[in-house]
């Protein structure tokens, strides 16, 4: 069965009929082409797929896509504005958080929201808040010092 939805991805309005059935993540990665999206799991367990939905992080794979009716979506390729990268994305390279970069879109989106909340965050806190995401390559040490870091920038801003 097909349903039409609007919502928008990184600022632009989409209206498209997806099967109810549909996972976010088929729609933005197959039918979209935001490739940013990566399918990891395809369980909600590794946090490869993560979007923010309305600036809260969330696994696509898991997500319906008739579920983004009236929300709005940013994936990776929304975060660098006019060429520019974002704090968190600068942080990840200038702390050597990135290696394959498979899982890397969905820890800049949760550290982007992090960022955005104004929040403070202890080091446990931030272990805690990336525990949805799975990374076969750098140990985590680096990708946790660069969310510090970006947390420390937008705390100065």
């Amino acid at each position: 069965m097909l349903k039409k939805i609007s919502f928008t991805v990184n600022g632009q309005a989409v209206n498209l009929d997806v099967d109810v059935r549909e996972s976010l993540l088929e729609v933005l990665r197959h039918r979209l082409g935001y490739t940013g999206v990566k399918k990891g799991c395809g369980a909600g367990e590794c946090g490869a797929c993560t979007v923010l939905i309305d600036g809260t992080p969330v696994d696509s794979c898991i997500y319906l896509a008739v579920w983004a009716e009236g929300k709005n979506i940013v994936t990776i390729e929304g975060i660098a504005k006019n060429g520019e990268l974002s704090r968190v994305q600068k942080a990840f390279v200038e702390e050597g958080a990135v290696q394959c970069g498979f899982c890397t879109p969905g820890y800049i989106l949760t550290a982007t929201a992090m960022a955005d909340s104004g929040r403070k965050y202890t080091r446990e806190e931030i272990k805690r808040e990336l525990s949805g995401h799975l990374c076969r390559c750098t140990g985590y040490q680096n990708i946790i010092k660069a969310v510090e870091k970006a947390l420390a920038e937008a705390e100065n801003n």
